[in-house]
């Protein structure tokens, strides 16, 4: 009877001691399962973006609506760098900044310039790339200067710093500006006679003259630089500066030279 007892009793005690032990090491993981989330995963981090701005940033047909890009390899690049993984997500140009301030994205690239205007909303890092405007027209056009915009319709992004150099020289030339929300649309209107002009960034605007032989376009001058840059909600001071110290890192280490080089050719 005595063995039966001593038997039962440690068979009790060993039932004890596994449940404990089960409450221990495993027990994170099961309060992770029980919450349907992974205690250990990596922070999200969303970008927002305008997938109409190829090469910066497009959707790839042919898998799917995959958004690619010269932004969205930088991005892959700096996020993996600090320890984030990345989400993408496609909105209008026209309302990334407002997504940046309602908390709906983390972080902006979608080649966007760092004016004044914008860092009364949102912070910026420092410039990544540096481009210059085109204007693009039909080649039967007889546009080749900026004086001759006089009398035309003028097409721009919305909320573009392309929209702000349009304004910018109707307060000299006469001029009709009409904004659409991307940038294909500017050029159907092009094409279609409704717009006589567009004012684009040069290295997007290179590709659609690669593509569209009816189409021409000239650079303009610049004389301020202005550039790329990534843009955080106000006051995400750590977040710039982690973001800063590695976009100088690949500048340094040719990183960011290769990119520039797959996306555009190496034509900075």
């Amino acid at each position: 009877m005595k063995k039966l007892f001593s038997f039962a009793l440690v068979s009790i005690l060993l039932v004890g001691l596994l449940a404990a032990c089960g409450q221990g090491g495993a027990g994170t993981e099961q309060t992770a399962d029980n919450n349907g989330e992974n205690k250990e995963e990596k922070k999200v981090l969303i970008m927002g973006t305008s997938a109409d701005y190829p090469p910066f940033e497009y959707v790839d047909t042919a898998k799917g609506e995959e958004i690619i890009g010269f932004d969205v390899d930088l991005a892959k690049a700096i996020t993996e760098k600090l320890g984030y993984d990345l989400e993408v997500k496609d909105i209008e140009f026209s309302g990334l900044i407002e997504a940046l301030k309602s908390g709906k994205v983390d972080i902006v690239l979608a080649g966007m310039t760092p004016t004044e205007e914008r860092k009364q909303s949102v912070d910026f890092s420092d410039i990544y790339y540096t481009a210059n405007h085109m204007i693009v027209s039909k080649k039967d056009s007889g546009i080749q200067s900026v004086e001759d915009l006089e009398g035309k319709t003028v097409g721009v992004q919305l909320g573009s710093i392309q929209e702000e150099k349009a304004n910018e020289i109707k307060e000299t030339i006469n001029i009709k500006i009409e904004s659409r929300n991307r940038v294909p649309e500017l050029i159907q209107e092009i094409k279609a006679g409704r717009f006589d002009a567009a004012i684009i960034e040069d290295t997007v605007a290179k590709g659609y003259l690669d593509n569209n032989a009816d189409l021409v376009g000239f650079t303009m001058v610049n004389e301020e630089e202005a550039g790329s840059a990534v843009a955080f909600p106000k006051g995400n001071e750590e977040l710039v500066t982690q973001f800063n110290e590695i976009i100088k890192e690949m500048k340094e280490n040719g990183e960011m030279e290769a990119l520039i080089n797959k996306w555009f050719g190496g034509n900075e």
